[in-house]
Formats: structure tokens, C-alpha cells, sequence
């Protein structure tokens, strides 16, 4: 009897010190388990500073981080009972536990009691679960092995399909010929860091609804966009995949582009009575979209596995987080698909969209290369934004016509308006670039970009918009239509100036030299509408004159210098019998030219004094003796007296 009860004693005794001892860890986990998973403030900021502001201090890890202060008061954080006691004085916090569940905290009423922060209403915490990224690539059949184009492999044509290919590239601005030939399901390389296949994302994301905006699109383009967003989008994630006709009249878009979606529940297409315009059309599209997240994609891409949840999970973390995916590209001619690198979004100040490398003091901050890219401006096609932020920037500017420059409107306002700006290395998408449009612009396409061009520069430059009008001065005066209204929306959103853009975003960007002697095009007085050209590289050679700046903006300034961009005119290390190459170099090298030149003359290298001659074939620039030959003069479109005055 007494064994009994001494056994039953010890069984107890010993339930009690188990239950006692599971409570004790069950407690030291979920206290140790705040903060360790999600990532520093650094990543979300816009400045480069280490004093967040209050809105971003949820993103601090305590283990890293030191206190922080708000008002003179210690921010501290807690948890009690399964109830955060938050000490954040603005904004949502969102935390996460140790495995892996994110953490919601919705803050109540909050008081100050000895430099502790306490909150009087409890703030239930909700566990929303992870999961891996689902890496979807579904299709409607079997891919068959060796099919045209597999895997993003390049198509080449045969010489007697010449025709063919030709009627394909006056249809559609591409290669439509070799499009046909490739599977609207095709099979493309996977480009991303081999750690976003390990990423987790939370199992509460915004819905999407995808705006895919075309006129006159190639049939197999469009439809294997369409494929590729479905092929690869997780369902649950996707709300709508809205097409917006922009008043195209091939008859294929119209009776046969219905009945083909019709297989889709989630596609519909809406139809514009007039031409819009990319960017009215992306407008239409928004105004009936139901989903949390706008995401904006071209007609001719592909979207490659692992896609959306990137895109999504950003913009979760942060609602003023606007993304774009990294874009690969696809051939124009042979559309063979190749994984981008890293490189982000720039401009130049002919506002022009440019790729640009990645600069050192971004690729410090980056921890991997799975972290997203802090980018001054995106390329405008492909992005995604949460559709309450969208309109609070007051959406696209609406007296932007058709397309251009709707992208660094955008870039812009974001990032002065408190927003930031990301490409992501863990989202790919693969696109079509062509060098022109199948279409018709009703105002011609130059007019149009550049009255874009003045809209923007005018409402978000401030004095920086004379460095535009320097390189575009035939635009001094021309009608930029009426902007009262943008201007107010930039009042009301008190948003940074363009010096803190340029100082804090875009440091890197080179204030040009105001003061010169020629700006513009550099004609060839012997090769008669041919331009300097930079080719897009770094060896200069002789193009068509277009008008449109870009590769043919080049400035003589009172040094003696010829630049484009941020390059020189340079001696070239690789010389050719015919005579002395010209490249661009950085203007500090050593073999940048100092030049003499007078209106309509010679441009004279004033160390060996040739004169700067077309090399054979017209493919390059290079110095040969001064002679008679016309294609030693040179003409700048516009000259200007040392006072910067036009002669």
C-alpha cells in the first residue's frame, strides 16, 4: 500500500517538472524567435543613412539593431500571453517567428510610462505560414523534344525562307516568322541565383490582377504570353489576367482571340473603342482590375518559373515597394532567350531610359544575390504596384500620349514621393526588344516622345530641366499641353526635389557641362544624311541620321573635348593600317583627343593634327591625314558663343 502511494507520488512529481520544463522552453522559444528571420531595415530604406524613419523601424532585428527613439522615447517590444505589446507609434509592424511563420501585428492605442512604451489594447499575433516558392511550369500538352526554340535555343532560318521572314519582320517589327515556328509553350532556361529556389513566401499573399496591353501583337506572341502567365503563375495568386485591345483591326485579334481565351476563366479581354495609347490603355485596365497588386506586362514575353511570388511578397512587406522582375531577353530575330545580368535602370538627360551596371555601393549592400536591386528608374513594360499606392501617386500622368516617358514619370514620383524602386533577382521575365514600333503614332512618334519628354521634366526636374532643354534646344517653346494639375498632385504629396533624387538615388549620374561650343547631331558633310553614331558600344561609326538623340547626341565643349554621355572621344589601342581608330573612353583616360574644329570644317586632333575621316566600309571613325576629302568636315546641328548663346 505504502509503494503504492510513493510511486503514485513520484509519478506525479515527475509530470509536474515535465509540464513545468515544456512551459519554460515553450516560452524561451517564442521570446527567442522574434526577429530572426526577417531582413534589416537597409534593405527597405531609400536613403543610405542609418537612422530609419519611424515607418520603416519595423524592419529592425533586435539582435542587430540598437534602440531606437522616437520622441525621446525608448521603442521596446514584447510578448505576453500569445499578445504583442507593440511600441512602434506609427505604421503596422510585421515580424516574424523562427520557423517561419510571419507575424501580423496590428497596433492599437499606446501610452508612455517610464520611458517604456506599452500599448493599451493587446494586438492578437497571427502565425501566416510559409512556403516554398512554387516553381510552376504546367502546360496544356507535352512539350515534344527538339521542337524549334526549346529550352530558348535560337532559330535560323533557311535562305530560301527569305521571303517569309521578311514579310514577318514588315508585320510585326520582329522576327513573327520564327515566333510561328516555336511553341506557344515552349520550355525557357531558368536564370535565377540558386538560392531563390530555397526563397519562402508567405501563404498570405495580395492577389494580382495582370494587364497586358496590344495593338496589332502578333498572334504567336500574345498567346504565349498568356501561356506563360498561366503556365507558371500559382492560381491562387492570380485574380484576373486582363487584356486590353488598344483598337487593333487585325481581324485574328478579334472573333479568334475570343474564342481561344474562352478556355480561360480568368482572362478577359476589353476592347477600347478608340486608340488610347500604352499608357491610357494600362488606365482602362486598372479601372476594372479586382485584385490588390497591378502587374503590368508587355504582350510579346515570356514569364519564367518563380515569377510572381517575388513580385507579390515585396509588395506585402511594404506597400510603396514598386518591382520589376529581371528581364531577359529574347531575340528580335532568332528569339533565342538569354538570362539577364545584373543591371539596373538609369536615364540620360535627353530622357532616354538606359541599363546601367550595377554600382559598387549597391552591390555592397546587397547581402546575396538574391537581394532585390535598388533601381533609380525601371524600364516601364514589365512591373508591379499595389493598386492603393498607384493611385495615391495620382496613376500615370494622363496628358502622356500613347507611349514614352511614362516610365521616369513614374521612376520619379516613387522615389520622390517615398516610395522605392526595386528589381528583382529572383523574378524573371523574358521580353521581346525591338527597335520599332508595327504601329502608327497620330502625332508621329517623335513629336509624341518628346512632348512626353517636356511634360515630365517640367513637373519633376525643377532647375535640372534646363540640362534637357541644352540637349534638345529646338524644344524651347513648344507646347507641352497644360500640367497645373500634376504640379498640385506633387504639392500635395510633398515630395522630395530632384536634387535629392540626383544626391540620394542617383548619385552616380554626371552633371554635364552646360557651357559649350556645338550640341546634337554630328553630320557628315560627304556622306550625306549619315550621323556619328556610338552603335551602342564603344566604337564609334556612321548611321542613318534619326532625329531621336540618343546614340547621335554627342557635345563639343570650350576644352576641346567631344563627348557622349559620360565618355570621350579616344584614341583606340588597336590600330588598323587605314589608319587611327576612335573609340569612347572615360574622360579622365590618357588617350582622350582634345579636338579643334570650326563650323562645317574639320575636326583636327590638335596633338597629331589629323582630321577625323570615316574608315572603310563607313563602320568606323578614325584620324588620317588632313586632305580634301568632304568626309573630313563635320557639321554639328546647333553652335553656341562662349556666352551659351545659339549662332
Amino acid at each position: 500500500m505504502i509503494f503504492c502511494y510513493r510511486a503514485g507520488r513520484i509519478v506525479i512529481l515527475t509530470s509536474i517538472f515535465w509540464v513545468t520544463l515544456d512551459i519554460v522552453l515553450l516560452s524561451l522559444y517564442a521570446h527567442s524567435s522574434i526577429f530572426t528571420r526577417q531582413e534589416s531595415f537597409e534593405q527597405k530604406l531609400p536613403s543610405f543613412g542609418n537612422n530609419p524613419e519611424p515607418k520603416y523601424r519595423h524592419l529592425l532585428k533586435e539582435k542587430d539593431a540598437p534602440p531606437v527613439k522616437d520622441n525621446n522615447v525608448n521603442l521596446r517590444l514584447g510578448l505576453k500571453n500569445g499578445h504583442v505589446n507593440m511600441s512602434i507609434t506609427e505604421g503596422v509592424a510585421v515580424i516574424a517567428d523562427k520557423s517561419g511563420g510571419i507575424v501580423r501585428a496590428v497596433p492599437g492605442n499606446f501610452e508612455h510610462n517610464n520611458n517604456k512604451t506599452k500599448g493599451t489594447d493587446k494586438v492578437q499575433v497571427e502565425n501566416e505560414g510559409t512556403h516554398l516558392v512554387q516553381n510552376l511550369d504546367v502546360t496544356t500538352m507535352p512539350r515534344i523534344r527538339g521542337q524549334p526554340g526549346e529550352n530558348g535555343a535560337p532559330v535560323r532560318t533557311r535562305e530560301a525562307d527569305a521571303a517569309k521572314v521578311k514579310a514577318g519582320w514588315d508585320h510585326a517589327s520582329f522576327n513573327e516568322y520564327v515566333s510561328d515556328l516555336i511553341s506557344v509553350e515552349r520550355q525557357i532556361p531558368d536564370g535565377r541565383p540558386k538560392l531563390c529556389k530555397t526563397k519562402e513566401y508567405s501563404n498570405r499573399l495580395p492577389k494580382a490582377s495582370i494587364i497586358v496591353c496590344f495593338t496589332e501583337e502578333s498572334w504567336s506572341t500574345l498567346i504565349r504570353t498568356v501561356h506563360s502567365i498561366i503556365n507558371r503563375s500559382p492560381p491562387e495568386l492570380v485574380k484576373e489576367i486582363i487584356l486590353v485591345d488598344d483598337f487593333s483591326s487585325r481581324e485574328y485579334l478579334k472573333e479568334n482571340l475570343d474564342k481561344y481565351m474562352e478556355k480561360f476563366p480568368k482572362v478577359t479581354i476589353l476592347r477600347l473603342p478608340k486608340r488610347e495609347g500604352l499608357i491610357r490603355a494600362r488606365l482602362r485596365g486598372t479601372e476594372i482590375s479586382q485584385g490588390d497588386v497591378i502587374v503590368f506586362l508587355d504582350s510579346h514575353i515570356e514569364c519564367n518559373v518563380g515569377w510572381l511570388e517575388p513580385l507579390l511578397q515585396r509588395i506585402k512587406d511594404d506597400k510603396k515597394n514598386v518591382v520589376a522582375p529581371s528581364i531577359d531577353g529574347i531575340d528580335s530575330n532568332t528569339f533565342g532567350y538569354t538570362p539577364s545580368t545584373g543591371v539596373r535602370g538609369g536615364f540620360a538627360w535627353e530622357m532616354t531610359f538606359k541599363w546601367k551596371p550595377i554600382p559598387p555601393y549597391e552591390l555592397t549592400r546587397r547581402k546575396d544575390a538574391t537581394w532585390p536591386i535598388r533601381s533609380p528608374t525601371i524600364a516601364g513594360g514589365l512591373f508591379a504596384i499595389n493598386k492603393d499606392f498607384f493611385y495615391e501617386l495620382g496613376t500615370y500622368d494622363p496628358g502622356l500620349e500613347i507611349w514614352g516617358s511614362e516610365n521616369l514619370e513614374l521612376s520619379f514620383k516613387v522615389w520622390m514621393c517615398g516610395g522605392s524602386l526595386e528589381i528583382l533577382p529572383c523574378s524573371h521575365v523574358g521580353h521581346v526588344f525591338r527597335a520599332s514600333q508595327p504601329y502608327k503614332f497620330p502625332m508621329g512618334n517623335i513629336k509624341t516622345f518628346m512632348r512626353n519628354n517636356m511634360r515630365v521634366a517640367e513637373v519633376w526636374m525643377d532647375d535640372y530641366k534646363d540640362i534637357f532643354y541644352a540637349m534638345r534646344p529646338e524644344l524651347k517653346g513648344e507646347d507641352f499641353g497644360d500640367i497645373s494639375d500634376r504640379v498640385k498632385l506633387r504639392q500635395n504629396l510633398q515630395c522630395h526635389d530632384f536634387k535629392w533624387y540626383l544626391d540620394n538615388i542617383y548619385p552616380e549620374l554626371q552633371i554635364p557641362e552646360l557651357n559649350i561650343q556645338a550640341r546634337g547631331e554630328v553630320r557628315n558633310m560627304g556622306r550625306v544624311g549619315f550621323c556619328m553614331d556610338s552603335m551602342a558600344g564603344s566604337v564609334l561609326g556612321m548611321f542613318p541620321c534619326h532625329g531621336h538623340g540618343q546614340n547621335q547626341m554627342f557635345t563639343y565643349d570650350w576644352k576641346g573635348k567631344i563627348r557622349y554621355n559620360d565618355f570621350c572621344l579616344a584614341l583606340s589601342p588597336y590600330q588598323r593600317a587605314s589608319g587611327d581608330n576612335i573609340v569612347l573612353a572615360d574622360c579622365d583616360s590618357s588617350k582622350v583627343i582634345t579636338w579643334t574644329h570650326k563650323k562645317d570644317r574639320e575636326i583636327v586632333d590638335s596633338s597629331s593634327e589629323k582630321c577625323l575621316d570615316i574608315g572603310y566600309n563607313y563602320k568606323f571613325l578614325q584620324l588620317r591625314p588632313c586632305s580634301s576629302n568632304p568626309t573630313q568636315k563635320w557639321k554639328w546641328n546647333v553652335y553656341f558663343d562662349r556666352e551659351g548663346k545659339a549662332i
